[in-house]
């Protein structure tokens, strides 16, 4: 086990694993947006042009797979493991925060490692067996190694009788136990006797690990992306986010980017107050957020609002959504759920909601062996990608602008934009869409404020202020632009 460093958050060493692709799909080949030469600029209106969603999610996908085996908990080996599978895909840095460290009301817990655990009966044969499904143990058991009755066993026994077929997911991370978990109709099947019961765990002084990737934009404002990395082999809940995440920071490496972006990759709830507590300096940078998780299932997508309600990730999602011609839903802030109620805290209050398909707890499949590589679906997470994307696509080019020539409407037509529906030179750009604009944009409107009131989707005011300010009727209200990257 590794020794405490007197409260230091360590870099790991990165692993030296070749950078592979995450798809073939080429979308380092989408339209440039604006801009004729250098970096792509993110612009999913154009995603159409070399970008396949059902190629990423298959990329999504062959993630998943590969991550799926690895018993991952709040510490140890297999979450190291996953991260260092991570560094594979993007050039992620590895923290570790010694056990003990106080992180605001918490404190960082004992690393759990497990190597095996097996319950035998009287003829030795596996009854229960962790080589088989890593779920078959509840996460951060204590070391065991005994012989019991099968009454006194069943004390120690977790099932689903609803689901007599699936095992369950259970933890115990802050109270010291242990227990197995099984199917219904495996407990039914053992027989009155002895039972040799052994978890090989080690509970011991170590550290928290958590991944972080952070991209320089051209303002020091950020957003942050944040999914949790600590379930075992569970697909939608999280490694669906995970995979999600990945794709995302892959493409923005390749693009021109507005706002810094922050990824992390962390055990849920005391991964979130260990960042946070450890990175108070960074917080005010963090201007909008979304914690990824359960994005890969059949259901319809789901976006959480951040504690404010009102911030512009949410009027974001809510307008993608509004637009997407697909069942979505919102849902209000509420204090239960993942991460996103870390960031939305009182004293933290983040703009952060939380992207994901069917909520947890309202599927049966959640937190159980049935949630596998069958319950995860390539189309909806390349679904997933494109939808993430058209927001931050939105939060990229969300502008203020000043009309040039604000007393009454400017003769559009001896410009050549009267009527130019259909047209090659602004094929897409309609003549409502740029009278919203040369009307709302007094300095004080954004494009999302006018794309809201206009009831036009994003991407169509857009390019008629794209237009606008190619014929000199639109001017940037640069009192709006975020503070320069320093």
């Amino acid at each position: 086990m590794r020794g405490a460093s007197a409260g230091t958050t360590q870099p790991l060493e990165s692993s030296g694993l070749p950078v592979n692709e995450l798809s073939s799909t080429g979308t380092k080949n989408i339209r440039t947006s604006f801009r004729e030469n250098g970096p792509i600029v993110l612009n999913v209106n154009e995603l159409e042009n070399g970008f396949d969603p059902l190629a990423e999610g298959q990329a999504m996908y062959r993630l998943i797979s590969q991550l799926y085996p690895i018993c991952r908990s709040i510490t140890g080996d297999g979450l190291r493991q996953t991260l260092r599978i991570l560094q594979a895909h993007i050039p992620l840095e590895l923290r570790e925060v010694p056990t003990g460290t106080r992180v605001f009301d918490w404190t960082v817990p004992k690393e759990w490692n497990i190597r095996d655990a097996y319950v035998k009966n009287s003829g030795g044969e596996r009854v229960i067996d962790f080589q088989k499904s890593n779920l078959h143990v509840v996460n951060y058991s204590v070391p065991v190694h005994e012989r019991l009755t099968l009454a006194a066993l069943k004390e120690h026994l977790f099932t689903l009788p609803a689901y007599p077929d699936w095992i369950p997911y259970r933890t115990s991370y802050y109270k010291e136990s242990w227990g197995f978990c099984l199917s219904e109709r495996q407990l039914s099947s053992l027989k009155d006797g002895e039972y040799e019961v052994c978890i090989d765990a080690t509970l011991e002084d170590g550290h928290l690990t958590y991944g972080e990737f952070f991209l320089q934009g051209e303002t020091r404002d950020e957003v942050l992306i944040s999914s949790h990395a600590c379930h075992p082999s569970l697909c939608n809940d999280n490694l669906s986010g995970v995979a999600l995440a990945v794709s995302i920071a892959r493409l923005l490496e390749s693009s021109s980017r507005r706002y810094s972006y922050r990824f992390l990759f962390i055990p849920g709830t005391i991964g979130a107050i260990t960042w946070l507590a450890r990175n108070e300096e960074k917080i005010p940078n963090i201007k909008h957020g979304l914690v990824l998780t359960g994005v890969g299932d059949a259901g319809p997508l789901h976006y959480k609002k951040s504690r404010k309600g009102t911030a512009e990730i949410d009027r974001v999602a809510a307008h993608v959504f509004q637009h997407s011609g697909k069942p979505c839903q919102l849902l209000g802030f509420s204090p239960y759920g993942y991460d996103e109620r870390q960031y939305c805290s009182p004293g933290i209050n983040l703009s952060v909601g939380r992207f994901s398909r069917t909520p947890h707890g309202t599927f049966p499949e959640y937190h159980t062996s049935a949630d596998n590589l069958d319950f995860v679906h390539p189309d909806k997470l390349g679904e997933a990608f494109a939808v993430c994307l058209e927001m931050l696509s939105i939060l990229e080019n969300n502008a203020t602008f000043v009309n040039l020539n604000p007393k009454c409407e400017p003769q559009l037509g001896k410009r050549g934009l009267y009527r130019m529906i259909g047209g090659q030179a602004h094929a897409g750009v309609s003549e409502m869409a740029m009278l919203w604009v040369l009307n709302q944009s007094d300095g004080k409107n954004s494009l999302l404020d006018i794309a809201e009131r206009s009831e036009i989707q994003f991407d169509v005011i857009q390019r008629a202020a794209h237009v606008l300010q190619e014929h000199h009727l639109l001017g940037k209200d640069f009192k709006s632009v975020p503070q320069a990257a320093r």
